[in-house]
C-alpha cells in the first residue's frame, strides 16, 4: 500500500514482484468406475496403493472388472486413483436389530456401513456384541435412570480364510459407555458410534432403553483373541443385499440400469458425476472396464456420456473393447464380442457409426489375460484400461506426459497378450485409430501404438495423436489452475505483463524439459497477452485475452531406413 510520509526521513518500500508460478498439475491420477464388493456409494475414494483399494472396497471381486484394473494400474506404475462404487436403489446394507427394555422391544439397529451382502457373506461378515460391565459416572444424578444406563458395544469383522479351520478376526471397533440418551452429546451412542465407525451405522429405534446384553463379556475376548469362538456372544449382520443388475459371474442382467447407473446425469445421481465433488482435486484418466459387459446400446450411452464429462474435465478416456467370446451365460442379454482382427475392424465401424470418436479417448486391441487368484490362478480375460493407465503413469513419471505411452520401455506388467498380432494386422488396424498390443522378442509386451479414437488416417486431426492430446489437457488445466489469482485484477498492460511473465515462466520451464519442437523458445511456444489480443471492447466486457502456442512433439511412428549401395567408388 502506498506510503504517506509524515516525517523527514528515508521510506522503504517494499514492491510486489508480479510473480504468482503456475505449477504443472498432475497428468495420470486415474478414476475408475465400477461394481465393488464395499465402500461409500456414488463416492469418489482417492487411493495410493492396492491396500487402500483393498481396505476401502474389498479388493478383488470376480463380479467387477475394475478391481482388477485397479490391481493392473498399480502393477503397471499408477500412483494414485480415484474409485467410485457405483449402487442402485435396490442394494441393501446388512443390519441387526437389538433388543431391549421390558418388555422386550427394538432399541437399536445396527447396520452395515454401506449397503451390499459383504457384511453377511459366507466368507466375509460382521458381528455386533453388547456388554453392560460399565463403570458408573461418580456423581451422576442419572445413573438410576434406566434411559441414561450405560452399555458397551462392540463390532468385528470375521473373515473365513481358506485353509484355516476357524474364522479370524480381521477389524474390531469398541466402543464404551454408551446410551440411548438423546439429550447427552457425550454418551449418546447414535452419534458417537456413527461419527467414529467405518464398519456400522446405527438407528434408534426410539424407545431410549438400552439394549440387552449379548454376553456378559463382549469386550474381554476380542482384545485377545484373534479367532472366533462359536459360543463368544456376538451377533451376525444378515439381510445384506448387492441389488439386481448383476449375476453371480459378474454378468450384467439389467444393461439399460447399469449404464443409468454410472452415466445418469439428471441430479448428478450417476456415479460418473460423483468425480464433480472431488474438487479442487482433478483426474486426469478414466477407465469404466464394465463398459465392455453391456449391450451395444448401453455401452453407447456409457462412453458417450465419458468421453462428453472427459472433454469437460479435460481428461482422457481409455475405452475397454468387449470379450472376445460370447457369454455363456444365458441369462446375459449381451451379443457384442471382439475375437479376431476381422471382429475389431468391424466393431470400429459399428462404433463409428455411433459417432463416438472423440480426441480424449484411446482404445487399444487385443484384450490380456491375467492369472486370477479368485479362481485357481487360471487366466482371466481383461480389458486393457486398468494396465494401460499404468503404463501412462509410468511413461509421465520418467518422461513427461509429451512422451507417447508406447514402444519398447511401454512394457505390460503382469498380464500377457490374447493373441499375437502380426505386422500385417497392425497395419491393418493402426491407420483406424486402433492402438496395438505386440509381443517382441526380449522386449516382451508392449504397448505399440498412440493414436486417439480420432486418430484415423481418413480424419486427418491435429489430435491424431495421445501424448499430443494429452500434453494439450495438461497445459488446459495447469494454465487454468495457476491463472485464477487474474480474476477481477485491473485489466490494462500492468496485469498483462504479469500474465506474460508467469506464463511464460511455465512455458520455458517445460521447454527445458524437452516438452516442445523446436531448438530456441521463439520455435517451441508463445504467450502473447496485449492490446492485439485484448481490444478495448474486450476490456469493455470485462475479458481478458490470453493467446498460448506450443510445438508439440509427436511420436516417430514410422522409422524408414534408406539403404544403398555404393559401387564403383574411386578413392583418390
Amino acid at each position: 500500500m502506498p506510503i504517506r510520509p509524515t516525517y523527514p526521513g528515508v521510506y522503504v518500500v517494499e514492491i510486489p514482484s508480479g510473480v504468482h508460478p503456475i505449477v504443472g498439475v498432475s497428468t495420470s491420477d486415474t478414476a475408475f468406475i465400477d461394481f465393488f464388493e464395499r465402500g461409500p456409494i456414488n463416492k469418489a475414494v482417492r487411493i495410493h496403493n492396492f491396500g487402500d483399494f483393498v481396505r476401502n472396497f474389498g479388493g478383488l471381486d470376480t463380479r467387477s472388472e475394475a478391481s482388477y484394473a485397479i490391481q493392473q494400474f498399480f502393477l503397471n506404475g499408477g500412483t494414485s486413483g480415484w474409485v467410485v462404487r457405483l449402487g442402485t436403489d435396490d442394494m441393501i446394507p446388512a443390519s441387526y436389530t437389538l433388543p431391549g427394555g421390558s418388555p422386550l422391544h427394538d432399541t437399536l439397529t445396527v447396520s452395515a456401513a454401506n449397503p451390499g451382502a459383504w457384511a453377511n457373506s459366507p466368507t466375509d461378515y460382521l458381528q455386533v456384541g453388547v456388554d453392560w460391565n460399565t463403570r458408573p459416572q461418580p456423581n451422576d444424578p442419572y445413573q438410576h435412570d434406566p434411559h441414561h444406563d450405560l452399555f458397551n458395544l462392540v463390532v468385528r469383522e470375521v473373515v473365513r480364510v481358506k485353509g484355516s479351520k476357524r474364522p479370524q478376526v480381521v477389524n474390531t471397533e469398541i466402543y464404551r459407555n454408551l446410551t440411548m440418551d438423546k439429550l447427552d452429546p457425550n454418551t449418546y451412542a447414535v452419534d458417537n458410534v456413527n461419527n467414529l465407525s467405518a464398519l456400522i451405522q446405527l438407528t434408534d429405534m426410539g424407545p431410549g432403553d438400552r439394549p440387552m446384553y449379548t454376553s456378559n463379556d463382549a469386550i474381554g475376548p476380542v482384545n485377545t483373541a484373534s479367532v472366533v469362538d462359536g459360543a463368544d456372544g456376538f451377533l451376525n449382520l444378515v439381510g445384506g443385499y448387492d441389488g439386481g443388475l448383476l449375476d453371480v459371474d459378474g454378468t450384467v442382467l439389467e444393461p439399460t440400469a447399469f449404464a443409468n447407473a454410472i452415466a445418469n446425469e439428471q441430479n448428478g445421481t450417476g456415479a460418473l458425476y460423483a468425480l464433480d465433488r472431488i474438487a479442487p482435486e482433478i483426474f486426469n484418466i478414466l477407465c469404466i472396464p464394465a463398459t465392455a459387459k453391456l449391450d451395444i446400446g448401453s455401452m453407447t450411452q456409457v462412453i458417450t456420456a465419458a468421453e462428453n464429462y472427459c472433454a469437460k474435465k479435460r481428461a482422457f478416456l481409455i475405452v475397454d473393447l468387449p470379450p472376445s467370446t460370447p457369454s455363456q451365460n444365458p441369462n446375459s442379454p449381451v451379443k457384442t464380442f471382439v475375437n479376431t482382427p476381422d471382429d475389431m475392424v468391424q466393431w470400429m465401424n459399428d462404433f463409428e457409426s455411433q459417432d463416438l470418436r472423440h480426441t480424449n479417448a484411446a482404445i487399444y486391441y487385443p484384450q490380456l489375460q491375467i492369472f486370477d487368484p479368485l479362481n485357481g490362478n487360471r487366466p482371466r480375460e481383461v480389458g486393457a484400461s486398468g494396465t494401460l493407465a499404468g503404463i501412462y503413469a509410468r511413461t509421465d513419471a520418467i518422461r513427461g506426459v509429451w512422451k507417447a505411452p508406447a514402444g519398447t520401455e511401454a512394457q505390460l506388467v503382469g498380464a500377457s497378450l490374447r493373441l499375437q498380432l502380426t505386422d500385417d494386422e497392425n497395419g491393418d488396424l493402426n491407420p483406424l485409430g486402433i492402438n496395438v498390443l505386440r509381443n517382441f522378442p526380449i522386449f516382451g509386451n508392449v504397448s505399440w501404438g498412440a493414436r486417439t479414437l480420432f486418430g484415423a488416417d481418413q480424419q486427418t486431426s491435429e489430435w491424431k495423436y495421445i501424448p499430443v492430446r494429452r500434453t494439450a489437457l495438461f497445459l488446459e488445466e495447469s494454465l487454468y489452475e495457476g491463472l485464477k489469482w487474474v480474476v477481477f485484477e485491473p485489466n490494462d498492460e500492468p496485469l498483462w505483463a504479469q500474465i506474460r511473465l508467469n506464463v511464460g515462466a511455465f512455458m520455458q520451464n517445460l521447454f527445458r524439459q524437452g516438452a516442445f519442437q523446436g531448438q530456441t523458445p521463439r520455435d517451441a511456444y508463445l504467450v502473447k497477452c496485449d492490446s492485439e489480443t485484448t481490444t478495448q471492447n474486450d476490456i469493455d466486457l470485462g475479458i481478458v485475452n490470453i493467446l498460448v502456442g506450443f510445438a508439440p512433439l509427436k511420436p516417430a511412428e514410422f522409422v524408414i531406413i534408406q539403404i544403398q549401395q555404393l559401387a564403383g567408388q574411386i578413392q583418390v
